[in-house]
């Protein structure tokens, strides 16, 4: 288990460990994902879940959803495993409100997207948590990997939230278009790469109130 507190007072450290109470553990049967590594049957899997603890201690589940793997994605992999020199892998959640359509059922997300539409904040994770079959933490690498990532009281004040993304964020801080050109002819080793999209009916995230993202991948 690999945990990050950098800035994180100790009152929203128990307020994040009562948001991870109360997500779902993991499970690998009828979701797209196959323990026999079947290749028609393989695939990445991405949820994320999300709560609001406001000012007066009351707990609001305020999200469940499955998100996009974005193909740009898929070239972070190629550069990792081939060990791409200055290239990293995941470190950042963005969250913005810039999702295309009514908020309150904005456009489904396109594998496409490079960027967020209109992002507000980008922040480390707060803690990295690897799971077991059972949803049980573990020390060791698994497949199943949570990335969560809380967002305090003055962090985005009184923002409606519509859109957010995984990155592994290049040395310069660039970000690349947020429309695919041909087949991906651009040299990401040095941009943000945006890895996961997901767009969500509105969340109003008032004064006062504490924001905790979990984004659970599962290989």
């Amino acid at each position: 288990m690999f945990i990050f507190n950098k800035g994180i007072k100790p009152q929203q450290e128990d307020k994040m460990s009562q948001i991870k109470e109360n997500i779902n553990n993991p499970t690998t049967a009828g979701v797209g994902f196959s323990l026999a590594l079947r290749e028609n049957q393989y695939k990445i899997r991405g949820d994320v879940f999300g709560k609001i603890i406001h000012p007066d201690g009351r707990e609001e589940l305020v999200l469940e959803k499955r998100n996009i793997y974005t193909l740009d994605g898929g070239i972070l992999a190629a550069m990792l495993f081939s060990g791409h020199a200055g290239v990293t892998g995941l470190n950042m959640l963005a969250i913005g409100n810039g999702a295309s359509g009514d908020i309150t059922n904005p456009d489904i997300a396109l594998n496409t997207q490079r960027k967020l539409n209109s992002e507000l904040v980008r922040k480390a994770f707060s803690s990295v948590v690897y799971r077991d079959s059972t949803g049980a933490e573990v020390s060791y690498p698994t497949n199943v990997i949570d990335l969560t990532t809380v967002f305090n009281e003055s962090e985005a004040q009184g923002a409606s939230l519509t859109e957010m993304g995984l990155l592994s964020t290049g040395v310069d801080g660039a970000v690349t278009s947020s429309i695919r050109e041909g087949n991906g002819a651009v040299n990401l080793s040095t941009k943000d790469v945006l890895v996961n999209y997901l767009t969500f009916p509105v969340i109003h995230k008032l004064q006062g109130s504490v924001l905790a993202l979990t984004w659970r991948l599962t290989f």
